[in-house]
C-alpha cells in the first residue's frame, strides 16, 4: 500500500511504498525534482518512517520523471531559507541504521548529487549526469559536497568535479568511484530494486561516505589540494567561491567529519553573501529569460535540415564548423575555385587543430568534411532551408549577394546576414521577400563564441525569428534578439564606451593603464587589445562609414585613425597599439605609439592629466551602462537583462558581476547617474544622462524591475 506523509509534505511530492523488504522513496516534484523544503521535509519524514518500520530492511530513493533530483529549487533562491536545511536532510539519510540506496537516472545535480553521497549505496543508469555545479553559482556544495566527494573519490577528482562544476557521466562515476553500479538497462526502478534486493541477499552493511578512506594517503592528498589553489590562484582570477572551495576541500583532509563540515557551512555562507554569487546568479536566469522571445512563443519555427554559407573567410568558415558539428549539411558559395579551397581549409585547419590537441579523431572530422559541400554557383542553394551571408561589410556587396540568393533560394527559405553593423531593413527591402530576412550576427571565432544577436528588421516574419532561435540551439549558441540600428545592441555600446576611453587617452591615460584597468576589473581584454586582435581597419572602416552623419559638435579622437594610416592594424600586421614579436600574440608597448599620442594631444590643444584606475573604471562602466539604458529605452534590446547576456557572451565581461545593467544595479543607478552628471561638466554632449537611466533614478527603480516586462 503507498502512503503519503501529507502532514509533511503536499500529496505526490515524496511518496512511498513497499516493495517487499525494500521501502521505495520517490521523488516526483515536477519538472525536475528540485529539493525545494517540500521535498527536503519528505525525505526526512521517509526516513524516519523506515527507522520504525521493522519489516523494513532497506530504503531505496529514486525520482520521477527524466530526473534523480537535479539541484536546488531555483524559486527559493534569494528568500529566506525555510527548514529542513538540505545538510540535516543528508545527515539524516547518512545516519539511517538500515542500508539506503540511491539510484540516479538523469540529473543528480548539486544538492541532488549530495543527498545521493549521503546515501550508503549509489547506482545510476546510462545517460545520468552527475556533478557538483554551484561554483557556476558563486557557491560552493553546502550538504557535505565538499566532505563527502573528497573522502569518497580522492582530493584530485573532488577538486577537479567541484571547481570545474562540470556533470560527470554514469560511466566516468563509475570509474571515479562516485556510483558503485552501473545499470544494464536504462529501467531505473528494476535496476534501483534488483540492486537493493541483491545488497540485501548479501547482507551488506550500512556504509557511511564520511567514513571511506580516499584520502588516506594525506601527503598525496595535500599535494593535490596545493597544485588546485596554484591553478585557481591563476585561472579564477577575482572570483571569490574557487578558493573556498580548496579550502573546503583541504579541511576534508585535515579535520575531523564533523569540523569539515562546520567549515563548508561557514564557507557556504560567505559565498551566498558575496556580491559575485548576486551576479551569477543573475547571470544563471538571464541566459534562460534571454530565449523567452515574443516570436518564440506565438510561432513555430520553420524547418532547418540543411544551410548554405555565402563566404569562405574566417567567418563564413567559423560559422560552417558551428553547422557542420551540429550534424547540418552545409554548402559553401565562393566567387572562385581558389577563395573555395581556402574556405575548405579554413574549415579543416580548425579541425586538424582539434585533432593535434586530441580533442577530436580523423575519423570524426572525415564525418563533418562528409557534410561540406562547395561551389562557385548560388544556382548549388537551391535547397538550402536557411543561407547566411559572411561577406564583406559593405551594402552594396551584401545586397549584390541577396539579389542572387533571391532568385535561386526556394521559396520559405530563411535569408541571414551576418553584418555587424550594416542596415538589414535595407537589405531585406532590397529584395522580392523582406519577410523572410534576418540577421545573425555572430562573433567570431563563430564556431567558438556563444553569443548569436537575432537582428529583428521591420518586416520579417515571426516564424523566421523563431527559427533563428532554434538555429542557435542546433548550434549551441546563446541568442540574443535585438532590433535595427547601427551596430544592433553589442557593437553600439562598443562604439560609445570605446569613445569614452579614447577620450581618457587623450586626456592623459595611456592605452596600457587603460587596458590593466579594465583587465583588473575583470575583462579578459582591455579596449585597445581588442582592437588589436579584431583589427584596427574594421574600426576605421566603420569611423569613415560613419563621418558624413557624425555631429560636428562631438568630440572625435585620430590617435586610432593615426595609427591606421601607418599600416599599423593589430596582432595580423605585428603593430597596432602595441608591439608584436614575429608569431607572439602578446603585445608590448611602443614608445612609438605613446609619442604619437603626445602629437595628438598636442594637436588638440589638450594638456594631458593623471587618472586613477578607479576614474577610468567609473567612466568606462558609466559610458557602457547609459548607453545600455539608451538601447533598452529605444527597444533595441527589449530587457536590461538582454543588454547583460550580449556582454557576458559576447564581449567579455565578467560573469561574477553579472553583467553592465546588473553591475549598475548593485553599484546602485544613483551612483551611475551621478558620475555621468560630474563628466557632463567636460563634455555635455558625449555625457548625456539616458531618459531611462533618469526616469529609474526618479522613480527609485533598476533595471531589475524592467526584467519581466518583454
Amino acid at each position: 500500500m503507498k502512503t503519503t506523509f501529507s502532514a509533511d509534505a503536499p500529496a505526490n511530492v515524496v511518496t512511498h511504498e513497499a516493495r517487499g523488504k525494500v521501502l521505495l522513496v520517490t521523488i516526483d516534484h515536477p519538472p525536475v525534482n528540485a529539493l525545494s523544503a517540500d521535498v527536503r521535509r519528505g525525505l526526512l519524514a521517509a526516513v524516519e518512517a523506515a527507522e520504525k518500520d521493522s519489516a523494513v530492511e532497506a530504503v531505496l530513493l529514486i525520482g520521477a520523471g527524466r530526473n534523480f533530483i537535479a539541484g536546488a529549487d531555483i524559486r527559493e533562491f534569494g528568500k529566506p531559507p525555510v527548514p529542513p536545511m538540505l545538510p540535516d536532510v543528508c545527515h539524516r539519510i547518512e545516519a539511517c541504521t538500515k542500508p539506503v540506496i540511491a539510484a540516479i537516472h538523469g540529473a543528480a545535480l548539486g544538492g541532488g548529487l549530495e543527498v545521493a553521497l549521503a546515501a550508503h549505496y549509489r547506482i545510476a543508469v546510462e545517460g545520468a549526469k552527475l556533478g557538483l555545479p554551484e561554483v557556476q553559482l558563486g557557491l560552493l556544495p553546502g550538504a557535505g559536497g565538499t566532505q563527502r566527494t573528497p573522502r569518497l573519490i580522492g582530493a584530485q577528482a573532488a577538486l577537479d568535479l567541484i571547481l570545474s562544476g562540470r556533470h560527470a557521466s554514469a560511466k566516468e562515476a563509475l570509474a571515479l568511484g562516485l556510483i558503485d553500479r552501473l545499470g544494464s538497462s536504462d529501467d531505473i526502478l528494476a535496476e534501483g530494486l534488483a540492486y537493493a534486493h541483491e545488497l540485501l541477499a548479501a547482507q551488506a552493511p550500512v556504509r557511511r561516505t564520511r567514513e571511506a578512506a580516499a584520502l588516506s594517503d594525506r601527503a598525496a592528498s595535500l599535494a593535490a589540494v596545493n597544485a588546485a589553489r596554484a591553478e585557481t590562484e591563476k585561472k579564477s582570477r577575482g572570483l571569490f567561491s574557487p578558493l573556498k572551495i580548496v579550502d573546503a576541500v583541504q579541511a576534508a583532509i585535515e579535520q575531523p567529519f564533523e569540523e569539515g563540515i562546520k567549515l563548508e557551512r561557514a564557507l557556504f555562507l560567505q559565498c551566498i553573501d558575496s556580491p559575485q554569487r548576486a551576479g551569477l546568479v543573475h547571470a544563471f536566469f538571464a541566459e534562460r529569460e534571454v530565449l523567452k522571445a515574443p516570436e518564440t512563443r506565438t510561432a513555430r519555427p520553420r524547418a532547418i535540415e540543411s544551410i548554405g554559407v555565402v563566404g569562405g573567410g574566417t567567418m563564413g568558415a567559423g560559422i560552417a564548423v558551428a553547422a557542420l558539428d551540429a550534424g547540418l549539411p552545409v554548402t559553401m558559395i565562393e566567387r572562385d575555385d581558389a577563395s573555395l579551397a581556402r574556405g575548405r581549409a579554413h574549415i579543416e585547419k580548425v579541425y586538424d587543430g582539434l585533432i593535434a590537441k586530441g580533442r577530436m579523431s580523423a575519423d570524426n572530422k572525415a564525418a563533418r568534411m562528409a557534410r561540406w559541400t562547395g561551389s562557385t554557383s548560388y544556382d548549388a542553394l537551391a535547397q538550402a532551408d536557411l543561407v547566411i551571408e559572411a561577406v564583406f561589410e559593405d551594402i552594396a556587396v551584401k545586397q549584390a549577394v541577396f539579389a542572387e540568393l533571391d532568385r535561386v533560394c526556394k521559396a520559405g527559405a530563411v535569408l541571414a546576414t551576418n553584418t555587424s553593423y550594416l542596415d538589414i531593413d535595407a537589405i531585406a527591402a532590397s529584395i522580392s521577400r523582406p519577410a523572410d530576412v534576418i540577421g545573425l550576427h555572430f562573433f567570431s571565432p563563430a564556431n567558438i563564441m556563444k553569443l548569436l544577436e537575432v537582428v529583428v528588421p521591420k518586416q520579417v516574419s515571426a516564424d523566421v525569428v523563431a527559427t533563428a532561435f532554434e538555429l542557435a540551439k542546433m548550434l549551441r549558441k546563446t541568442p540574443v534578439r535585438a532590433g535595427v540600428c547601427d551596430g544592433f545592441i553589442g557593437n553600439r555600446i562598443l562604439a560609445v564606451y570605446r569613445s569614452a576611453a579614447d577620450a581618457m587617452m587623450e586626456d592623459g591615460a595611456s592605452p596600457y593603464q587603460i587596458d590593466a584597468a579594465v583587465r583588473a576589473f575583470g575583462f579578459p581584454m582591455g579596449p585597445f587589445q581588442v582592437v588589436d586582435l579584431a583589427g584596427g581597419d574594421i574600426g576605421w572602416a566603420a569611423r569613415k562609414r560613419r563621418a558624413p552623419t557624425r555631429d560636428p559638435r562631438a568630440r572625435y579622437v585620430q590617435i586610432a585613425d593615426r595609427l591606421c594610416e601607418r599600416g599599423w592594424f593589430g596582432q595580423k600586421t605585428g603593430r597596432g597599439f602595441y608591439l608584436y614579436e614575429p608569431g607572439s600574440r602578446s603585445g608590448k608597448p611602443d614608445p612609438e605609439v605613446e609619442a604619437i599620442i603626445d602629437a595628438e594631444r598636442e594637436r588638440a590643444g589638450v594638456k594631458p592629466r593623471s587618472f586613477t584606475d578607479d576614474e577610468i573604471i567609473r567612466r568606462y562602466m558609466a559610458a557602457m551602462v547609459n548607453e545600455g539604458a539608451n538601447v533598452v529605452h529605444e527597444g533595441i534590446a527589449l530587457r536590461p537583462l538582454d543588454v547583460d547576456v550580449t556582454f557576458l557572451y559576447g564581449y567579455g565581461f565578467p560573469r561574477y558581476r553579472g553583467g553592465p545593467m546588473k553591475f549598475a544595479d548593485m553599484v546602485g543607478l544613483p551612483t551611475i547617474l551621478a558620475d555621468i552628471r560630474e563628466f557632463a561638466e567636460e563634455d555635455a554632449l558625449f555625457w548625456k544622462p539616458s531618459p531611462l537611466l533618469v526616469e529609474l533614478v526618479e522613480r527609485g527603480a533598476d533595471f531589475a524591475s524592467l526584467n519581466q516586462t518583454a
